[in-house]
């Protein structure tokens, strides 16, 4: 794992959009999406994105944004054809541990509706919901994890 590189940002955009893509959504429904899916250089250069490296090769990436006590894990994506190799897991319990050591007592985030099971399994739970900023109408599981106990495996 290390920070995003500003020159990666489109690498960054391009893997969100083909791990969006898992759930099977039509082509309008990620153009819809690619606008908020998009990983700006400046973000890169931020170090709010953390990358994961498999060789030489980008296998996910992950953003926490805000300031302690309460932050956002505003993206969590894994290249398509590495769903279910365990790279989404190695992310998220990195992404956990990271924002624990800089303070973080709290992260919250909006989740896939197909993803939110995997976020339950790591320890989230669902507080609400909250309207996509893609796509009218559409509602997405607004969760939490509570970074002050142990992070389930």
């Amino acid at each position: 794992m290390r920070s995003a590189r500003t020159d990666e940002a489109s690498a960054l955009s391009a893997l969100a959009l083909r791990s969006k893509g898992h759930w099977g959504y039509p082509q309008d429904f990620l153009d819809a999406c690619r606008e908020e899916l998009t990983i700006t250089p400046e973000r890169c250069d931020s170090e709010v994105v953390t990358v994961a490296l498999l060789e030489d090769r980008i296998a996910g990436f992950y953003t926490v944004d805000g300031s302690p006590p309460e932050g956002e894990l505003g993206a969590l994506f894994v290249d398509l054809d590495l769903i279910g190799s365990g790279v989404g897991g190695s992310l998220l319990r990195h992404a956990l541990a990271s924002a624990a050591s800089r303070g973080f007592r709290r992260l919250v985030l909006d989740a896939d509706p197909g993803a939110e099971a995997f976020y339950v399994r790591y320890g989230a739970e669902r507080i609400g919901e909250v309207p996509s900023g893609s796509v009218p109408g559409r509602m997405l599981p607004h969760m939490r994890f509570d970074l002050t106990r142990p992070v389930r495996d």
